[in-house]
């Protein structure tokens, strides 16, 4: 077959495709649809290739204004796109206004590929999953739920927050009783599942019939946690609402909506058949991307409630949109600040920020913000400082890594070796190595090996060229719910009764299943930060890559920094550190401006 990259007529296609700057994938693309709509123009089709390009990194649609600002490189293998080659800015929105590929503006019928709204360029199919988005959330933030007695309001909150409960807490437990779509935004540690167990006994007192309830999360790990955190959450509450609480069932938002095989983006649930539900509280909702919320929203019941609980400063979903943050970013809906008031809660709108960590130490904290502020000076000084559970070495022979790996590691190995499967659970927990890549010389399969290596030359018989072994740690990588088992999920294999088992936490219990039966999973004395999400452990060891990676972002430094609950080591340069807290990840999206 021919390669119709390495056939392209001289261009500016061709040019940016020979930069490195497209894939064979996004160069094919524009070609095909390019012949079915008549367009030769190579302006034309570069922007169609780079709008597939921009999805692939996670954005919804193209600034067209922004593309000489490396907006798009968010993959540890992207190629930067040379400015120099792009077309003159003004003559590529001409000629893409004048393209029978491109409906122009928001109105029109859609039966073109691209849609260019403003300085942006969407693929068609985009531009509806966000507009539908957008539509529903502006219609669900303004339309008033039923009304609750003012008593009632006030005796639930008498019952259930106490004056000394955190202020941020009791006023996103009070939100949901008043509008339509609530969104409780907070980092590791300030107390979201403990909040969410609130609002829902609020809603169950205050509501004139107990409310049907679904708890849904992005990724089956999700929401098994989500059920084990509400469950613990749950014995502070009354007796009753204890009881209403242990009869939910978390569940995969795919599983809600009723997901028809074969097919990604089709369900059971829909605008013609909604879900019965009076409220849905999505856990790990930073995590949701654009076309799944739209999916979800035209699911709901038009009177439905939706709560959205997560944090929108960590990663956003490995598909495109970053809904979540989108909307704290946006600060939509009405001002609930007076019937707030009337309870001696301070004013806010549907969107509150859980701010106060109770989790993390001081120094872990204080980092974090300074990350988030984008105040790479004062980041530097805290790491520098070595204090308050933060350390910072610019090499690995500079830290105390292969010593703490080496005896987590053995250890590990021991406990399993001798059928202790609590205390091999728990020291998976103890410690996280953290990467950005998972290639190259920073990257999860080398400080994995590396790790072995030093596993393997302090412990005699350890062998981990072995399919199976006690001791071998376990990540996850696909669903199994025939095996209970989710992506994400994290084990250990233990020995127990001459037999082989991998072993799982749930909460205070396990969950054991014959290694044998296992497919997608892989070793993980390293992970990325990526697939860390949503974890905590009590230490992290960061290893940040060098200055000149996409991939090394705000975002990514703030995740990373926060799944340690006492202490963050970080490996690497001044400069790489100081890049990464001045880096947002800039993902291209409308929906901010449209809520």
């Amino acid at each position: 077959m021919t390669d119709l990259a390495t056939s392209l007529p001289p261009g500016v296609l061709l040019d940016v495709h020979a930069a490195g700057a497209l894939s064979l994938g996004d160069v094919h693309v524009a070609q095909k649809v390019a012949h079915l709509f008549g367009e030769a123009d190579q302006s034309v089709q570069l922007a169609l290739a780079l709008a597939v390009r921009a999805l692939r990194a996670g954005s919804t649609c193209l600034e067209l204004a922004d593309l000489g600002r490396e907006a798009l490189d968010t993959d540890e293998d992207s190629v930067g796109i040379p400015a120099d080659l792009l077309p003159d800015p003004v003559a590529w929105r001409t000629a893409l206004a004048v393209s029978p590929m491109v409906t122009v503006g928001a109105d029109g019928d859609g039966d073109r590929p691209l849609r260019l709204t403003g300085g942006l360029l969407y693929l068609e199919r985009y531009w509806q999953e966000e507009s539908l988005v957008a539509e529903q959330l502006v219609r669900r933030f303004a339309q008033a739920p039923e009304s609750v007695a003012p008593s009632a309001l006030e005796a639930a909150r008498a019952e259930l927050l106490s004056h000394d409960t955190d202020v941020d807490q009791a006023t996103a437990a009070v939100v949901p009783v008043l509008t339509g779509v609530t969104v409780v935004a907070g980092g590791p540690g300030t107390g979201k599942t403990h909040t969410v167990a609130r609002l829902l006994g609020m809603l169950r007192r205050t509501l004139p019939t107990p409310p049907l309830v679904a708890l849904a999360a992005p990724t089956g790990k999700a929401a098994v946690r989500m059920q084990e955190a509400l469950a613990e959450a749950a014995v502070e509450l009354p007796a009753d609402l204890a009881a209403s609480l242990e009869t939910l069932e978390a569940t995969t938002i795919h599983r809600l909506l009723g997901w028809v095989p074969d097919s990604r983006n089709r369900f059971a649930h829909h605008r013609g058949n909604p879900l019965p539900h009076d409220v849905v509280v999505v856990d790990e909702a930073s995590m949701v991307n654009v076309t799944l919320m739209a999916r979800l929203l035209e699911a709901l019941r038009p009177q439905a409630r939706l709560v959205l609980v997560g944090d929108p400063d960590q990663l956003a979903p490995v598909e495109a949109g970053a809904v979540l943050a989108d909307i704290v970013d946006a600060q939509p809906g009405a001002d609930l600040t007076e019937p707030l008031a009337e309870l001696g809660l301070p004013a806010s709108g549907p969107v509150v920020r859980l701010r106060h960590n109770y989790r993390s130490v001081a120094g872990i904290a204080e980092l974090a913000a300074a990350v988030l502020a984008g105040d790479a000076d004062r980041a530097l000084d805290l790491a520098g400082a070595g204090a308050g559970g933060v350390r910072f070495a610019p090499t690995v022979e500079q830290t105390d890594l292969r010593e703490r790996v080496t005896a987590a590691g053995v250890a590990m190995v021991g406990a399993a070796r001798e059928g202790r499967v609590g205390d091999a659970l728990a020291l998976l927990e103890e410690h996280r190595l953290l990467c950005a890549h998972r290639r190259g010389p920073y990257g999860v399969a080398v400080w994995s090996r590396q790790v072995e290596e030093w596993i393997a030359s302090a412990m005699d018989g350890f062998d981990p060229t072995l399919a199976w072994y006690p001791g071998r740690p376990l990540l996850v990588t696909q669903n199994s719910p025939e095996l209970g088992l989710y992506n994400g999920d994290t084990g250990v294999v233990v020995a127990q009764d001459g037999a082989l088992r991998a072993f799982f936490a749930r909460g205070s219990r396990t969950h054991a299943v014959s290694p044998f039966l296992l497919e997608g999973v892989q070793t993980i004395h390293a992970m990325t930060v990526h697939k860390a999400q949503g974890s905590q452990f009590d230490q992290v060891t960061v290893v940040l890559p060098t200055p000149d990676s996409p991939l090394l972002t705000q975002e990514l430094l703030y995740t990373a920094i926060t799944r340690a609950k006492t202490e963050v080591t970080l490996i690497g340069s001044a400069d790489a550190l100081a890049r990464a807290v001045r880096q947002r990840a800039r993902r291209a999206s409308g929906l901010r401006e449209r809520l």
